[in-house]
């Protein structure tokens, strides 16, 4: 069962506000049943404001009241159904100086592990700029010698799930690319009979 955000000064709340039984207290905030005592008596948790889990959505008024006038019923937290919403950032996102270096390493590894992959989608993957993922790619970068591949994943510059949309929008663009050229060649056959 899921604790309520700042178990203590819950119970303080629910010690002053309710009539709950100390055992309803100490499940709901996943406390010992002594502990709560401790609470009631002014031995434990000295100094800690009330939170009211009512604000805060996690009970309802209802549910303490019901609580209330059963001592075997336990409470049961309120239920969020959140759509947490991940925005994905536009432009070009902020390397750590410490992780810089990282950068030329993960496009010799991109560069060596997936040759389909476009430049640009390089460019997007870890950060940089086509130059660089050219001078790489064509071994002209000026500090070549220096350059190891290594996972852009482990270096934590991209999300494997990127990385994993990067490759099949590749794969899909040079399957797309092959069609034509053999459509070409039967056009030039046909043309050539």
């Amino acid at each position: 069962m899921n604790q309520p955000l700042m178990p203590k000064a819950t119970a303080v709340w629910l010690i002053d506000n309710s009539t709950l039984t100390f055992k309803q207290i100490a499940d709901f905030c996943g406390l010992h049943e002594l502990e709560v005592k401790g609470i009631a008596d002014g031995d434990v948790a000295v100094g800690i404001k009330a939170y009211n889990p009512i604000l805060s959505n996690q009970l309802t008024r209802e549910e303490i009241q019901l609580s209330s006038e059963d001592p075997s019923r336990p409470l049961k937290m309120n239920q969020k159904n959140m759509d947490i919403e991940v925005k994905k950032m536009v432009g070009t996102k902020y390397t750590p100086i410490a992780k810089r270096e990282d950068r030329p390493n993960a496009i010799a590894w991109l560069t060596k592990n997936y040759p389909q992959l476009a430049d640009s989608q390089i460019c997007k993957l870890v950060g940089t700029t086509k130059n660089t993922v050219v001078g790489i790619r064509t071994r002209k970068h000026w500090n070549m010698s220096n350059i190891s591949p290594k996972d852009p994943v482990a270096a934590n510059l991209c999300t494997q799930t990127d990385l994993v949309k990067a490759v099949e929008r590749a794969k899909k663009k040079q399957e797309r690319i092959e069609k034509e050229k053999k459509k070409e060649k039967a056009k030039q056959a046909n043309l050539a009979e």
